[in-house]
């Protein structure tokens, strides 16, 4: 065990979430021990469990602070055209999940039932769809609800088939990404007076997009979630 540090209760809580993050993301939510937690902290069991009296409410604060560093890195900048909008925060996403694959295979998983785990991702999906929402061109209220509807069936969309890619990874990581996008973009299409893309799918973009984006592996800690 590493020499115990004095921290203040902010800061052994950051670390112990920290080193919590890494073990989730290193290894399935089952073997995570929380002993394994305390050993890497240089903490003892019983100032671990004062912070996170259990293993589910550890992932649950790792997982909420994913989820608000990932919000935090999604631009969506209006003075950018939507589809790079949509690709950065496409690839924010995917940095996190693929730095990340088992916690969010936990998270969709493991804990697909638990109330705690999918009000948190459900969360970051209702911000994000908020979001989305402010950037585009709607006329009137009416049509605001279509475009509502429409990204909500498409957050989950990604979301679903986010998670099975991290299971079998039936494609590249670009593919993945422009499946997404183009989903969206066909989606808001018949709802929108202009088309919001009229240049998307760029010739070749896949192939092109793949030689840059498919050789460059996500950092460990890069921000999460799925949602």
């Amino acid at each position: 065990m590493p020499p115990r540090q004095r921290l203040t209760p902010a800061e052994r809580r950051a670390q112990l979430l920290a080193v919590g993050a890494r073990l989730f993301a290193a290894h399935p939510y089952a073997d995570v021990l929380m002993e394994e937690v305390a050993e890497q902290a240089g903490v003892s069991r019983a100032l671990l469990y004062r912070h996170f009296p259990s293993k589910h409410a550890l992932f649950a604060a790792v997982y909420q602070r994913a989820a608000d560093q990932l919000l935090t890195e999604t631009r969506l900048d209006p003075a950018d055209t939507l589809v790079k909008q949509l690709i950065q925060g496409m690839d924010v996403h995917l940095d996190y999940f693929v730095a990340n694959r088992n916690a969010v295979l936990a998270a969709n998983r493991d804990l697909a039932g638990d109330p705690v785990i999918q009000t948190i991702m459900t969360n970051e999906l209702d911000a994000l769809r908020a979001r989305l929402l402010a950037i585009l061109p709607l006329a009137d209220e009416s049509a605001r609800e279509a475009m509502s509807g429409v990204l909500k069936s498409w957050l989950v969309f990604v979301q679903v088939l986010c998670v099975d890619w991290l299971t079998h990874e039936t494609c590249t990581r670009t593919q993945l990404r422009d499946v997404c996008i183009g989903a969206v973009l066909g989606a808001l299409r018949p709802l929108l007076a202009e088309d919001p893309a009229p240049d998307w799918p760029p010739q070749g973009c896949g192939a092109v997009a793949a030689t840059h984006t498919d050789r460059h592996p996500a950092p460990a800690e890069s921000l999460h979630q799925a949602p």
